[in-house]
């Protein structure tokens, strides 16, 4: 007999093994036409795979992540043997599902692909999804799959299988095209009914620039053609959202070849929007009781040593800078934890001190790969508004919670309303990864999980997403356009005050460590502007516009007056724009649109005679004709509302 218990918690018994799809059919008929993949105890199989045993199983649709990843690898498979048939002798790399879509890194040796020829491939792919290939698990030795591949002449394969153990590969056969997988896979190519090839890109093997570079191919599969109409509508619209060409229009932000690749310039305008940021955040940190601090851009290489993070990550990301005092190694910043701890253990400190919450927008440097650089996104310097709380354990608990307290607020000012937050676990079975006690882990772990339950928030666990000194619970927001970004994030570590030995004299008159908290609410400054450029288009909120207000007069007569509005609104804190040059006024208002700014006021003689201005709010509202004092109160009154005053 084995015992099946459904998400709901009722339980379908059935005499001997059942697989995934007879499940879903079992439950409903419409249910076994939409099932994609099932999770069995956890991990997700194929629908064609027979359950056993007793088991928790949840059956995955296009709804379901696990649904559609497991169609887009499905998907990545139809790509890999459409490749394999128009250009044979081509060696495969990797081909996972991703967020949206799926790609295969392709070694084409002498063959030319460009971007012309992915209609070719869409065809012959869309030939194999119309065939409904059965898509066949099924496991073999190490030793077949090393002879295989060999004989194929796929070194990539050969690495990969190298690193697996026996009794713990299989292969996944569609057709004529086998490919090493672990799946899982929907039953069939015919569940594949749209598909559109994306784009190409250059990635290296295993991401290591050493290697040689394979060609990406991205692509995204639906099971309608109506979706891929809606989502290549979706691209359209984040083309003209993009942050790179809205921060050129804008004036926001440049890249410098001579500068160098990833260290972003911030214009006037990009300075005066992340300078209120910046502010905003100061104001809301000051009413928790942050206190401000500031560290080099620079610390010796034993300081990172110490704390980890040269044993972690030195190799790949990090390079000591020498001096002329010989043995003498110093490093760009690449974290500013480091530092805080000093900071702390720069005093004693008693239980009654506690807790210590030091504050810093920190600018930190890592080594990005080129190919890995993307406007403000992904860059090689950038400033994190970063804290770290040094707290006794049990304070932990409501230090959490106001952490969390201040990046939901953050949310609801900018308007970010969709998110969820994903608590990030150690992988217990790569714990080498990590440093820390098992004990110090188990703490840390049970100390956000327990957070984010008394805070009532839907959270999703990932295991092997921690920092490498602690757990953490990050903050993924959807953005305008539904794609998922990680901006705050809130991390609980008992092993850096150890390995900085920190202490506080506890009410016992004995030494205790502190708990540490890592928090950063915005994440780091250059990439939460990029989000929210995207998320808004550039049509910031009145408070943190670069130009709250254009003043147009509609001819030269009439610029002393809107000189003399400008004065007036600078003189009430609000940011003005004076378009003094002789053109004519529709020409003024059409290019002011396109730089976004909320409130445009046209001049002419009327306005002059009585003092008044002529109010166009961004978007074409005309709001009629007030005096300045009453357009100062509407850009007060609006202001108040946007930030909840």
């Amino acid at each position: 007999m084995v015992r099946i218990t459904l998400p709901d918690g009722r339980v379908r018994e059935y005499p001997s093994a059942v697989t995934g799809m007879q499940l879903a059919e079992d439950i409903s008929g419409r249910l076994g036409k939409e099932a994609l993949s099932v999770t069995v105890d956890g991990v997700v199989w194929d629908l064609t795979r027979p359950i056993d045993h007793d088991a928790q199983v949840r059956v995955n649709t296009w709804s379901d992540e696990a649904g559609r990843r497991t169609y887009w690898h499905s998907s990545a498979h139809l790509l890999a043997e459409a490749l394999e048939e128009l250009y044979p002798g081509i060696r495969l790399g990797i081909g996972p599902s991703i967020e949206n879509g799926f790609y295969y890194d392709i070694d084409f040796g002498d063959y030319k692909v460009t971007e012309e020829d992915l209609p070719k491939i869409e065809a012959k792919m869309l030939e194999h999804a119309k065939a409904a290939e059965p898509i066949v698990r099924r496991d073999v030795s190490k030793a077949e799959a090393l002879a295989t591949y060999k004989a194929k002449g796929d070194p990539y394969k050969v690495d990969l299988i190298d690193g697996l153990a026996d009794g713990t590969i299989t292969f996944y056969t569609q057709g004529h095209f086998t490919d090493l997988c672990r799946g899982p896979h929907v039953p069939h190519t015919g569940y594949i009914k749209a598909v559109k090839l994306t784009s190409l890109a250059g990635a290296y093997w295993r991401g290591d620039e050493h290697n040689k570079m394979l060609t990406r191919i991205y692509g995204i599969t639906f099971p309608k053609q109506q979706m891929l109409d809606e989502y290549l509508q979706l691209l359209e619209e984040a083309k003209r959202r993009d942050h790179r060409r809205i921060g050129r229009e804008l004036g926001l932000f440049t890249f410098s070849a001579k500068v160098g690749q990833g260290l972003p310039l911030w214009l006037p305008k990009g300075a005066e929007l992340r300078g209120r940021l910046e502010a905003f955040l100061r104001k809301v940190q000051n009413e928790y009781g942050y206190q401000p601090v500031i560290t080099p851009h620079i610390g010796q290489k034993e300081l990172y040593v110490t704390s980890g993070h040269w044993a972690k990550y030195g190799a790949d990301s990090f390079r000591p800078i020498t001096t002329p005092q010989e043995g003498e190694e110093f490093m760009l910043k690449p974290m500013n934890c480091p530092h805080h701890c000093e900071i702390y253990k720069s005093q004693p400190h008693s239980y009654r001190d506690l807790p210590q919450r030091y504050a810093e927008f920190g600018t930190v440097y890592r080594y990005e790969q080129s190919g890995e650089l993307h406007g403000l996104t992904r860059v090689r310097g950038f400033t994190q508004d970063d804290a770290h709380i040094f707290c006794m354990e049990d304070q932990l608990k409501d230090e959490f919670l106001k952490v969390m307290d201040i990046i939901l607020y953050i949310f609801k000012i900018l308007d970010f309303k969709d998110y969820e937050a994903q608590i990030s676990l150690r992988d217990p079975q790569d714990k080498e990864k990590y440093i820390g006690s098992d004990e110090n882990w188990a703490r840390a772990e049970a100390a956000i999980i327990e957070a984010a339950a008394e805070k009532g928030l839907e959270t999703k666990v990932v295991l092997g997403e921690a920092a490498f000194y602690g757990p953490k619970l990050d903050f993924m927001v959807r953005d305008a356009l539904g794609r998922k970004w990680q901006l705050g994030t809130i991390q609980v570590d008992y092993n850096l005050p150890e390995r900085f030995e920190l202490e506080y004299i506890g009410a016992d008159d004995q030494r205790h460590r502190p708990v540490m908290i890592h928090r950063a609410p915005f994440g780091s400054m250059e990439r939460f502007v990029a989000v929210l450029i995207e998320h808004t288009g550039g049509k910031f909120p009145l408070w943190l516009a670069p130009d709250q207000v254009a003043i147009l007069p509609i001819s030269d007569r009439f610029n002393p007056y809107a000189e003399e509005v400008a004065g007036r609104l600078k003189a009430a804190d609000i940011r003005c724009s004076v378009d003094l040059r002789n053109e004519k006024i529709g020409k003024k208002i059409r290019e002011a649109e396109l730089q976004r700014v909320p409130y445009l006021l046209v001049l002419g003689e009327r306005e002059a005679n009585a003092g008044q201005v002529a109010i166009r709010e961004r978007g074409g509202n005309d709001l009629g004709v007030k005096t300045v004092a009453e357009f100062i109160e509407l850009v007060n009154g609006k202001i108040a509302q946007e930030l909840g005053r």
